[in-house]
């Protein structure tokens, strides 16, 4: 039965909603905080994904919630369950619209900037209505180009606050009105007589390429940050492409039905056929084929699924056919869950992230009142209305908060997206946050180091004994049990001769072996306990290797017919192949590793020595894990910690770092910070390095962002500042953020840049 996520019994409900109409991190906050005065309404809100994450109690219904976003100015809709498509196509027609203006500015611009730069150098090239021309180049660009700066800008004043689009709207309606001041009035410079001059910050010019500029500058930013953001969240989209549209249902008389992957109940069996999609989350009952899961989990070699086998939807059926009984269907399947968890990562912000929309929603105001007292200081020093007018025109423009906005949720969208494709998945900006410190990392050994299931490695035979003859008994009389030794020693023996004979007068010796008949023979496999409890002595070189085994963590099983001792199997748990490349690159790291285990201390030196872990903590409790955790912390250690299972949750959620590794139990992907979908244990480092990675770039992008306002205001407060540079320089601000973060998305493997 697919378990019940813990969310889904507290009577508040998730809901996602698409924001239409944010221009800023000022935008975001105020929808932000109309949510949140909403009573059991908690809201955050990301200006970079254009949504609202909403945790609402049932009096809050979709209509409310929209309602109240629309009241503030902006446009939303609920967002469908693992629906992708609606937000991008919204993303995709801003794009479009945007593009539009923007070659209209283009190619209005160009001659608007060359004739005033030539009536300026030549001034005897003016004609008649040469004002005229340069009027008809710059409205249509100050007018409808900048349509949607100004849209906004009065949607805000209508609602009492500003954003980002309330400084550009205000400096491009401002310059132009100006110029066209200057040219009806007779006052000033003629209208256009800016290019050059203005350029080298003379006096006397007018502003209508400043207005048209400014308009062609910003629009180029806003077109390239839209496919910029649209590109980050790509990953999500094709994630959610993944799953199957139908499924060919099985019915009980033999006949198959197609029926949409919506109707898919759990318990109903589906029909896959080669290169089909997997349609949801189940148990193979017939079939075998190679299933390629590198879509979903970053694997380049297809896995062999086989009766009894469980697989994942979205996964596809490369050279054989499946016959696949539903486990898991709708919210609960693993992919919409990953999709979940792409989400939740895109949609976090950090802490310094958080003060800095909190800025933005102050800072808009807060320039519009150094505009005004920019100008009111250089006309009183200087006198000119000119200088005064180009100086405050330049801080309304430079100080554009965008860059603040973008640093954070870019950077978490372009590494969640990669991270998915890499069968990582980051929780969040905590996690990130997390992975700064820590300088231990506990792996726990069943499951995460090792396979955790038994496998023969090696058989020792009685002098003139034949191996073939000991597996085929040994393995027949084990096929009749359940145990997990006998079920690899079984297995083993099939792999080996194929078909086993039939086991008579089966006999189970709990916690000792088993007895029974094969082939006329009465055959014993079990503990050395078993024979000395029948006076059956083991021949001294069997017995020798069998205490060297058992030295080397190994579990050992003896096997004798009719009274004599043929030989001793060892079995183990098999490392992972990738353990011991994943332990020496998490050194390379600079960190630590321990190795925790329930297995005796031999076993567990044993394996700690053969992937080259550093300490080894052994027979530890399952409710012990966590214990050692908080130990290893009170000792000032900061603590990841990498585990499967449902025993291992605790220990997640107590560490530093959580890291729930391969398909994992549904408690212990709650309780991790980093889930990481891939056998391969590799993806332990990949998982720290990205992490690591993306918090360089957030910082990076907040330092740049932060910095840049710094830095640029003062300038332009001073004069030094021509607004076609600030407007140039706003827009290059926002883009440097961006494409800094979408370098996340040429992330690799540690394994593929060693390779």
């Amino acid at each position: 039965m697919p378990s019940t996520p813990s969310l889904e019994e507290s009577t508040e409900r998730d809901v996602e909603l698409a924001v239409d109409g944010m221009t800023c991190a000022a935008c975001a906050v105020r929808v932000e905080r109309k949510l949140n005065k909403l009573e059991g309404v908690t809201a955050s809100v990301n200006y970079a994904t254009a949504r609202a994450s909403v945790s609402a109690s049932p009096e809050a219904d979709d209509d409310t919630l929209t309602g109240t976003v629309e009241k503030a100015g902006y446009q939303a809709e609920v967002i469908r369950p693992f629906v992708a498509e609606e937000p991008r196509q919204h993303a995709t027609d801003r794009t479009r619209d945007l593009w539009r203006r923007l070659v209209v500015a283009v190619l209005l611009f160009i001659p608007l900037a060359d004739l005033s730069i030539l009536f300026t150098v030549l001034p005897q090239a003016r004609f008649t209505g040469w004002q005229w021309v340069l009027v008809a180049l710059a409205l249509p660009v100050a007018g409808w180009a900048a349509w949607p700066f100004h849209r906004t800008a009065f949607v805000n004043a209508r609602h009492g606050s500003s954003s980002m689009d309330t400084l550009v709207s205000i400096g491009v309606l401002a310059a132009s009105l100006w110029s066209l001041y200057s040219t009806f009035s007779g006052n000033g410079a003629p209208a256009g007589i800016s290019g050059l001059g203005l350029l080298l910050n003379s006096q006397g010019a007018a502003y209508l390429e400043v207005a048209a500029g400014v308009t062609t500058f910003v629009l180029a930013g806003r077109y390239f940050e839209a496919r910029a953001q649209r590109k980050a969240g790509d990953a999500l989209h094709a994630l959610a492409e993944l799953s199957a549209k139908s499924a060919t249902v099985l019915l009980d008389d033999g006949s198959q039905h197609e029926v949409p992957v919506e109707r898919l109940r759990v318990g109903q069996r589906f029909v896959t056929r080669p290169g089909g999609t997997i349609a949801t989350d189940g148990r193979v009952v017939e079939g075998r084929s190679a299933v390629d899961r590198s879509s979903m989990t970053g694997e380049s070699v297809p896995v062999e699924a086989a009766v009894g086998d469980e697989v994942v939807g979205g996964t596809t059926v490369t050279n054989g056919w499946l016959v696949t009984e539903a486990t898991r269907v709708g919210r609960d399947t693993r992919l919409a869950g990953m999709v979940r968890l792409v989400e939740e990562a895109q949609t976090g912000k950090a802490a310094v992230q958080r003060l800095a929309d909190r800025i933005s929603a102050y800072f808009v105001p807060a320039v519009l009142v150094l505009a005004v007292l920019t100008f009111g200081g250089w006309f009183l020093a200087a006198g000119s209305v000119e200088e005064s007018f180009t100086a405050a025109l330049s801080v309304l423009i430079i100080a554009c908060p965008c860059a603040l906005g973008l640093a954070t949720p870019t950077a978490l969208m372009a590494a969640s997206g990669r991270g998915a494709r890499l069968g990582i998945f980051l929780k969040g900006y905590q996690a990130l946050e997390s992975t700064r410190d820590v300088d231990t990392v506990v792996l726990d050994k069943t499951g995460t180091v090792t396979s955790g299931e038994m496998s023969l490695v090696d058989v020792a035979c009685g002098e003139g004994v034949d191996r073939a003859r000991v597996l085929r008994l040994v393995g027949s009389l084990e096929e009749a049990s359940e145990h997990a030794v006998a079920t690899a020693i079984s297995a083993a023996a099939r792999a080996e001769l194929g078909e086993l004979d039939r086991v008579e007068s089966f006999d189970n010796e709990p916690g000792l072996g088993a007895v029974g008949v094969v082939d006329g023979c009465e055959v014993l496999a079990g503990r050395a306990k078993l024979f000395d409890e029948r006076g059956l002595t083991v021949p001294p070189e069997l017995e020798r290797q069998r205490g060297e085994w058992e030295q080397q963590g190994r579990t050992t099983v003896v096997v004798g017919c009719d009274g004599a001792v043929l030989a001793v199997l060892a079995l183990a748990d098999l490392v992972r192949p990738s353990a011991e490349r994943a332990v020496h690159r998490l050194h390379r790291l600079g960190l630590r590793t321990t190795l925790l285990t329930g297995d005796n201390a031999a076993t567990g030196r044993a394996v700690a020595t053969e992937v080259g872990v550093g300490e080894a903590i052994a027979e530890v409790l399952p409710g012990e894990k966590v214990e050692v955790v908080r130990r290893l912390q009170a000792e000032g250690s900061r603590v990841a910690f990498v585990g499967d299972g449902v025993n291992d949750a605790p220990a997640l959620a107590a560490a530093d770092l959580g890291l729930a590794v391969g398909a994992g139990a549904d408690v212990a992907i709650n309780a991790a910070d980093l889930i990481l979908v891939r056998q391969d244990l590799t993806v332990v480092p990949d998982g720290i390095e990205l992490a690591r990675g993306t918090l360089r770039t957030i910082r990076g992008n907040l330092v740049w962002a932060f910095g840049y306002n710094l830095a640029a205001i003062p300038l332009a407060v001073l004069g030094l500042l021509n607004p076609l540079i600030a407007g140039a320089a706003m827009a290059l601000s926002s883009g440097f953020v961006v494409s800094n973060s979408l370098r996340l998305r040429r992330f690799s493997s540690g394994t593929d840049r060693q390779g």
